[in-house]
C-alpha cells in the first residue's frame, strides 16, 4: 500500500511539473504574440511617418521618391519579405537624413517640429520593440529545447518561434545624440 502511495505521489509531482512547464510555455508564446503585435505597430508607425514625409513635398524630389517607395514597400511587404523591406526603410531613412539639411528643411516647414518628433520617436521605438520580441523568442526557444518539452510535446502545435532580424539603426541626426535638440 505504501508503494502505491509513493508511486501516486511521484506521478502527481511529475504531472504538476509538466502542467507548470506547459503553462509557462503557453505564457511565453502569448508574450511573443504581444511583443510581435507591438513590433508590428511600431514598424507601421515608422513607415507611415516616412511615407507622410515622402509625400509632403518638404524634402528634395529624389529623397521624397525614395522615402515614399521604400516606406510603401515596407507597409505592403509579405510576411516572408518583411525583414528585408523594413531594413530597406532603415537604410533609406539613414540615406535621406544623412544630410542635416533635410532635417532642417522638415523642421522649418509648418508642423515640422511635430513631424520630426514623431519620426524620432518612431525610429527609436522600433529597436526597443524588436529587442522585446527577440527576447521573448529567445526565452521560448530555451524552454522548447528541454528534453521534457520535446518528449511530452508540451508545445503542442505552436510553430517554432522565429526572431525578427532587421537593420534598425536610426539616422545619426535622429538617434540618441539628437536627444538634446
Amino acid at each position: 500500500m505504501t508503494t502505491l502511495i509513493w508511486i501516486a505521489a511521484v506521478l502527481v509531482v511529475i504531472g504538476v511539473y509538466l502542467s507548470w512547464t506547459a503553462g509557462r510555455l503557453d505564457r511565453l508564446h502569448a508574450r511573443i504574440d504581444a511583443a510581435r503585435a507591438a513590433l508590428d505597430a511600431q514598424l507601421l508607425r515608422r513607415a507611415s511617418v516616412a511615407q507622410e514625409l515622402g509625400t509632403s513635398g518638404i524634402l528634395d524630389p529624389a529623397a521624397s521618391i525614395v522615402l515614399y517607395e521604400v516606406a510603401h514597400e515596407a507597409r505592403q511587404a509579405a510576411e516572408e519579405q518583411r525583414e528585408v523591406a523594413e531594413s530597406g526603410l532603415s537604410q533609406a531613412l539613414r540615406a535621406v537624413f544623412d544630410d542635416e539639411g533635410q532635417l532642417e528643411a522638415v523642421r522649418e516647414a509648418p508642423g515640422g517640429e511635430q513631424t520630426v518628433a514623431e519620426l524620432t520617436a518612431a525610429v527609436r521605438r522600433v529597436p526597443m520593440a524588436r529587442r522585446f520580441h527577440n527576447d521573448a523568442v529567445r526565452a521560448a526557444r530555451a524552454v522548447r529545447r528541454h528534453r521534457v518539452v520535446r518528449w511530452f510535446r508540451l508545445a503542442g502545435h505552436a510553430p517554432f518561434p522565429m526572431a525578427f532580424e532587421m537593420d534598425d539603426e536610426p539616422p545619426l541626426v535622429l538617434g540618441d545624440r539628437a536627444v538634446g535638440r
